[in-house]
């Protein structure tokens, strides 16, 4: 027997109108910070802008902080290259310096807003401790995926490469929206094939 609580085959699924809320209140933050700073930018100040109520901003946020966590998160996604099933680690080195080029683009328009994030960052003590727990379970996850490969291919323990290719990628993307003269593609690509071939030494 059909639910009587099912929703219309035209309807829209609920999580799409949820997707829509968040997406709105975080453009609505992001606009607010560009005008305020972190600093003065409050969860009420959002709703207002977003044209919400404060009850959309805690049914999607718990805090400021997670906030903020969210607008890095959406607008400075992390890199994901696409590797091949069964690639090895040169391989996938190469595919990484691939994603991490074509996120330059991406990243090139916020690059001020993340600068000013982490700026804001520094001088608070709560919200870098909660950036210090997203960053470890990224760093876990990490791990376990470099894991997986062969291990005599590896530079070093997972554990310490992750941290090692996660600072490459944001000193290399930053650095190119910075001087693009001076960090061509082939910067990139030879900073993660030396990776994959410092093994053998």
């Amino acid at each position: 027997m059909a639910s009587t609580n099912a929703a219309p085959a035209s309807s829209k699924p609920k999580g799409d109108k949820r997707d829509r809320t968040r997406a709105t209140l975080l453009e609505a933050a992001r606009t607010l910070i560009r005008e305020k700073g972190y600093e003065r930018t409050t969860l009420e100040d959002v709703a207002r802008r977003a044209g919400m109520t404060t009850g959309a901003i805690y049914g999607n946020f718990k805090n400021r902080d997670e906030l903020f966590i969210a607008l890095g998160q959406t607008y400075w996604p992390p890199v994901k290259p696409h590797i091949k099933s069964g690639a090895t680690f040169a391989e996938a080195m190469r595919a990484l310096a691939k994603a991490t080029l074509a996120a330059v683009d991406e990243r090139r328009p916020v690059a001020i807003g993340r600068l000013t994030g982490l700026a804001y960052t520094l001088k608070s003590p709560e919200l870098r401790t909660r950036v210090h727990d997203v960053t470890q379970s990224s760093y876990e996850f990490g791990a376990e995926w470099l894991a997986l490969f062969d291990r005599s291919e590896l530079p070093m323990p997972p554990k310490h490469l992750v941290r090692v290719i996660h600072a490459l990628i944001e000193g290399l993307v930053m650095q190119r929206i910075l001087t693009p003269d001076l960090c061509p593609d082939e910067v990139f690509y030879a900073a993660f094939g030396a990776l994959a071939r410092s093994h053998s030494r």
